[in-house]
């Protein structure tokens, strides 16, 4: 039967090997349409091929355990190079294959560089693909990426450590990444005749099963062997070893172990998207809580820009009560009696009020606007630039690395933050100066009441020192004696300081309502640029938890279905 050479093949069998073929398939489309890292595809198509390859058993340890003897002396002969030094640089796939002319097939090369594929003509190989592995500590990286990478493929592993050094570290670093992919293992100790005392041998057994029960949570076989005597001349542990492996490749257990493969490594594959999908939606979590983060920032933005608001519209209005005590003082020496010349010429009086009372207030009410639009442009700006920062900092865990959702979310991020340094590339201080001093011109030419004139804050200078000099100098036309009357004076003098005082009420009410309505609209243009800038990662959020909703009831049907297969095969 196809995919199931010289194994027991019954109706059961072949109703399983379907299904399992279809869950392999449908795990396989799952993965596509979730993302998953290209690994888990490729390890995904692995297991389904593994249904149509010979029973592989898996040699694996560290490359001082003497796997390469080891292996020669469990098939026989020396078919293997050996030394002290990693002599295997490459996996090798030992097969069944007759002589050709009365001698052995030269090595086959394989579609991986790094296999390579030996047909001996071994009785013991019948069904069976022997496999011996580079090094699990070997000093070449290259050896630890090949023997982890054909973990997966083996359906029963024999894992060899040595009596000298047994247990290292990183035999339970592979011990444990065997349990994650739920590999069948064999517990082998070579090197036993270096233990003298039967004290001893019970004392690496003991050890052996320990770390092995911890990393497998159950307890694997022990045997100790010694691969020099075995090719010297026969070793106990050795023959124990072969009987306890004719049980296990006997073709009930075979065939109930090549099934189990896949479906363990499914599981883990499986499980390994369930975790990325976990952390995807805490995530997304996350995510929501940063997008309500950053509405409370700009809320507190808002209320700080208000608040800086206030400070600088102060001292525009102690400008404003400086010019008052200038003209009230003004108003008070220029009408009297003493100064009857000057009350004789209207024009000298307006001049002499430009000077001592007007003087430099528009001059300073323009640098103040300038200040304030200062203040306002850096702190958007930098408000920008910590949104952006804090986006950046939200990187996604390991575990959805190299994933269609973190490419997704990485690139809206940057969307994000690119909208915000074009922001900051855009709207430099000039233009904004440019375009604020624009609408404060054109807000106070409809309070005055004055024609058309340049952009500019030299522009409201100039208006605020016409619109002052007309409505204040008006208080002095008609002043000349001879119309007057020195009886009345003193009332138009009281007169004319409640005049100033209304007057300059109503000019700083109307200032400060320019400068909070641009203010305001200023405002609501930058929150709409954060909010346009984000929608379509608010979007995205959105999208991502109905899939990750929907991709949780996928595989927890493939679970189900995977768990009900798994039970069935350990039946036969």
């Amino acid at each position: 039967m196809p995919g199931l050479p010289q194994f027991l093949v019954t109706e059961t069998v072949q109703a399983l090997l379907t299904r399992e073929r279809t869950l392999l398939g449908d795990l396989q489309a799952f993965l596509s349409v979730q993302g998953a890292p290209a690994e888990a595809a490729v390890q995904a198509r692995q297991a389904m091929q593994n249904l149509g390859e010979s029973f592989l058993l898996v040699v694996v340890g560290e490359f001082n355990a003497g796997k390469s003897s080891f292996v020669n002396a469990l098939l026989g002969e020396a078919v293997l190079p050996e030394g002290v030094t990693p002599t295997t640089d490459r996996i090798y796939v030992l097969i069944h294959g007759e002589l050709v002319n009365g001698k052995r097939s030269a090595p086959e090369a394989t579609a991986d560089p790094f296999v390579v594929r030996l047909r001996l003509p071994i009785a013991a190989l019948d069904g069976v693909a022997l496999v011996d592995t580079p090094g699990t500590n070997a000093i070449i990286r290259q050896h630890q990426v090949l023997t982890e990478g054909f973990l997966p493929r083996a359906d029963l592993l024999l894992f060899l450590t040595s009596s000298d050094r047994p247990f290292t570290e990183s035999e339970r670093q592979f011990l444990a990444l065997a349990a994650r992919w739920g590999r069948a293992v064999i517990m082998v100790v070579n090197k036993a005749d270096l233990l003298e005392t039967p004290g001893q041998r019970e004392e690496v057994r003991s050890f052996v099963e320990a770390g092995a029960r911890a990393e497998l949570n159950l307890t694997p076989p022990v045997y100790l062997v010694s691969a020099r005597g075995e090719q010297r001349g026969g070793d106990e542990g050795f023959r124990a070893l072969r009987d306890a492996l004719q049980t296990r490749l006997g073709e009930r257990e075979r065939t109930r172990l090549k099934l189990s493969s896949p479906l363990n490594a499914a599981a883990e594959i499986l499980g390994g998207e369930e975790r990325r999908s976990q952390a995807a939606r805490e995530t997304l979590k996350a995510d929501l809580e940063t997008l309500s983060s950053l509405e409370a920032q700009r809320t507190r933005h808002g209320e700080t820009m208000g608040g800086e608001l206030d400070g600088q519209l102060n001292r525009v209005g102690r400008l404003l009560g400086e010019f008052e005590a200038r003209a009230d003082k003004f108003i008070d020496s220029a009408l009297r009696l003493g100064n009857f010349r000057t009350l004789m010429n209207g024009r000298e009086l307006e001049k002499q009020f430009r000077e001592q009372a007007i003087s430099d207030l528009p001059e300073a009410i323009e640098r103040q606007f300038g200040t304030m639009i200062d203040r306002f442009v850096e702190a958007n700006l930098h408000f920008w630039e910590d949104v952006q920062a804090f986006l950046v900092r939200r990187q996604p865990p390991g575990d959805i690395a190299r994933t269609r959702f973190s490419y997704d979310r990485n690139a809206l991020l940057e969307g994000v933050a690119g909208s915000a340094s074009r922001h900051i590339a855009e709207v430099t201080e000039a233009q904004l100066t440019r375009q604020l001093a624009a609408d404060t011109e054109e807000a106070m030419k409809g309070v005055v009441g004055l024609g058309a004139g340049g952009v500019g804050l030299g522009v409201i200078g100039a208006v605020l020192a016409t619109t002052i000099a007309a409505d204040f100098t008006f208080i002095f036309s008609g002043l000349a004696v001879g119309s007057l009357g020195l009886l009345i004076l003193p009332a138009r003098r009281l007169r004319a300081l409640r005049q100033l005082r209304v007057k300059v009420a109503e000019l700083r009410e109307s200032l400060e309502a320019i400068v909070r309505r641009e203010y305001e609209r200023e405002q609501a243009r930058a929150d709409t640029r954060l909010q346009d800038a984000l929608s379509p990662f608010t979007r995205f959020i959105g999208g991502e938890q109905t899939r990750l909703s929907q991709a949780a009831g996928q595989a927890a049907a493939l679970r189900a279905r995977l768990d009900e297969l798994k039970r069935e095969v350990d039946g036969i």
